[in-house]
């Protein structure tokens, strides 16, 4: 008697198979829980199973407060990842993880405490950084740090911003955007990233600390999640070991760089 599959895997197999065909987009949005319960004739926990699975496989990607989404990683992985880019990717999402704790407050900061002149800089770098719409083969991942250095300089806490602009060579030079957006999905993805750009500017503007912390989390959140995604898709996993290793490498560094203003 052929063993039946789980309800999860039916269910994980049926949507990676539109994800694959292209039914499912690069960037598209997942049908909701309950759509999904009545397409499939499952509960909302088989659901859930499933696209854990999908997650995992670094197929889907959560977008705060939006839901779930397909991954813009290219599917068919039809690119090469230079073997030493792909060892890093571990200490990169750590460093996004770090970046997230310390850019959020610095959003709320610089809210509070910007002049109209540093307002004005930062919308004009965003708008400069979202006009270009770059071959994503031939882009850094983190294309709009500057952005996010200038917001970081208008908190008026120098150990936030030269923490941050000590941090840039590490983060920018690493990736290509093209490692987790495909072609296809170019111009949704430069889409998505301009509406999440002002929305950190408009709160910014409108001097409310509250709303530029929460824009700027959703902001890097979704960055995070395309380079996890993108780590799930290359079977890479960080050890404790790797992140020990990694950590020491970067506090040694900061012990012999020389103080603020000092050569």
């Amino acid at each position: 008697m052929t063993k039946r599959k789980p309800l999860s895997t039916v269910v994980a197999e049926g949507l990676s198979q539109k994800i694959r065909s292209g039914a499912l987009q690069p960037g598209a949005q997942l049908p909701t829980e309950a759509e999904l319960c009545v397409e499939y004739d499952v509960s909302r926990t088989v659901v859930r199973e499933a696209v854990a699975r999908l997650r995992s496989e670094g197929l889907v990607v959560p977008q705060q407060g939006r839901g779930m989404f397909v991954s813009e990683t290219p599917a068919a992985r039809n690119f090469s990842i230079p073997d030493e880019a792909l060892k890093t990717l571990p200490e990169t999402i750590a460093l996004l993880e770090l970046r997230l704790s310390v850019e959020v407050e610095a959003a709320g900061l610089c809210a509070e405490r910007r002049t109209d002149a540093e307002a004005a800089d930062i919308r004009a770098l965003m708008e400069q950084f979202d006009a270009r719409h770059e071959d994503p083969a031939a882009i850094e991942i983190h294309y709009d740090y500057d952005f996010h250095l200038a917001i970081a300089r208008a908190t008026r806490n120098e150990f936030i911003h030269g923490f941050l602009a000590y941090l840039r060579p590490m983060i920018v030079p690493r990736y290509q955007l093209g490692y987790v957006v495909a072609p296809s999905g170019k111009e949704a993805y430069y889409a998505r990233i301009h509406k999440e750009h002002r929305a950190i500017v408009d709160a910014i503007e409108k001097r409310d600390g509250d709303a530029a912390r929460r824009a700027m989390h959703r902001h890097l959140h979704n960055s995070l999640e395309r380079v996890r995604s993108l780590a799930a898709a290359s079977g890479i996993a960080a050890t404790d070991a790797e992140q020990k290793a990694a950590a020491a490498a970067l506090f040694t560094e900061l012990k012999h760089a020389p103080p603020a203003g000092r050569p």
